[in-house]
């Protein structure tokens, strides 16, 4: 197994820095290497950009995650938080949420959902001045009780050492203390009642911002458990199948490449046309590692593991260390598979020595030979062995003999 492994490595190799078996020189090797990296790049930056042609579950439910988020909120405040994100501070270019949801639809793939385009609605009637307003001035009282409370803290910070100044009879003036000991309750009571006053003055106006009718209408729609469940379940399919729309997505990207390369590469070998040949191969690798990378990526986050995930999720609560264990046993698996399929399907090596002898080509390195030629002029490939039956000599790897038709079954290169 090792040496067949160290077998292909060496000629991939060989064939990415060979034109028809001459090695090229160190420079022409240097320019082809800075032609496959800048060509990776760009491979990558468009494979990046198809990506993101069709909408993300988040851009397709926009609504979704402040809805999860205050479903999932246990702050007795979180009605007035979740208000609060329909009033940014931004006055001179206010935002229209329904408007910024929508735009995502340009040039892409997708629609948003309906029940969030409502919602955007519904917030950009909040967002209005009159709201604004009320929203700075809670913010400026909510600043303000906060340099009352960190005074209180520092004077409480204080008072032992104030105390100890005072049985010292160290003089006022020399104090490093904010407050001396007899007036540290007093503004202590004050600032206490400052920001009691102010909590109030904020609880008022939090109230009547509720009882605002486009508050009142919001909320509403907020807690229609129907139309937000939809969205939940919406939101839950498109994750599900995101990673599978992008994946076909970029396949779709690399497909035409990846087409046009090889009929470019297996032209430029029947013409024998070296160096086209050699960047065509070039070329090729560098539009399946791409494919290869994305499709590991796929199987990692893709629909398949996805729901294999919510299945020993369901099963086994909070042991999802057995996903690994999956992933270590099915990944070999399905690469196994996919090793045995290219093996028996596409280089299968008596599927090629059949159409290499109908056109007159090595059966190893597929070059161009004479019909009579016993060994390839350009491998050193001894093209047939003896028949068991006749003992004549046939092809390699054909299932018959073309003396007499006998099967030639266990013939190896």
């Amino acid at each position: 197994m090792l040496n067949q492994i160290r077998l292909i490595v060496n000629q991939f190799f060989r064939r990415s820095s060979t034109i028809e078996n001459e090695p090229l020189n160190k420079l022409s090797l240097i320019v082809i290497i800075l032609i496959d990296i800048f060509i990776l790049v760009n491979v990558f930056s468009g494979l990046d950009d198809i990506s993101r042609w069709h909408i993300d579950p988040y851009q397709a439910y926009p609504c979704y995650s402040e809805w999860d988020n205050y479903q999932k909120d246990s702050n007795k405040d979180k009605d007035y938080e979740i208000l609060r994100l329909s009033l940014p501070s931004n006055t001179v270019n206010p935002t229209n949420f329904r408007q910024t949801y929508q735009q995502v639809e340009i040039g892409h793939l997708g629609k948003v959902s309906q029940t969030c385009l409502t919602y955007g609605e519904y917030k950009d009637k909040i967002n209005n001045s009159e709201n604004q307003n009320t929203i700075k001035i809670i913010d400026r009282k909510n600043i303000e009780i906060s340099k009352l409370e960190q005074n209180n803290q520092t004077i409480r910070s204080q008072y032992n050492s104030t105390l100890l100044e005072k049985i010292a009879g160290q003089p006022r003036n020399r104090s490093i203390n904010q407050v001396g000991a007899e007036k540290a309750k007093e503004q202590l009571q004050q600032n206490s009642s400052k920001i009691a006053t102010l909590k109030q003055e904020i609880t008022n106006l939090k109230t009547e911002l509720f009882a605002k009718p486009e508050s009142i209408n919001f909320f509403t729609f907020l807690k229609n458990s129907d139309k937000f469940s939809d969205i939940e379940k919406g939101h839950k399919e498109a994750s599900f199948w995101y990673p599978s729309i992008q994946l076909a997505f970029q396949c779709l990207f690399l497909f035409p490449l990846i087409l046009i390369t090889l009929s470019i590469h297996n032209l430029a070998q029947r013409k024998r046309y070296g160096l086209i040949s050699l960047m065509s191969w070039h070329l090729l690798v560098i539009f399946l590692i791409p494919l290869i990378l994305k499709t590991f990526k796929f199987l990692q986050v893709g629909a398949i593991f996805q729901f294999l995930f919510d299945i020993i999720s369901t099963i086994f609560g909070g042991l999802l260390f057995l996903i690994s264990y999956a992933y270590i046993l099915l990944i070999p698996l399905i690469g196994f598979g996919i090793i045995k399929f290219f093996q028996k399907a596409v280089f299968n090596t008596k599927i090629q020595a059949a159409s290499r002898v109908q056109k007159s080509r090595c059966i190893k390195c597929a070059k161009k030979i004479k019909h009579h030629d016993t060994y390839c002029p350009h491998c050193g490939y001894y093209q047939y062995l003896e028949c068991r039956n006749c003992h004549n000599f046939t092809y390699k790897h054909l299932p018959y003999c073309r003396e007499c038709g006998h099967p030639q079954e266990g013939s190896n290169l």
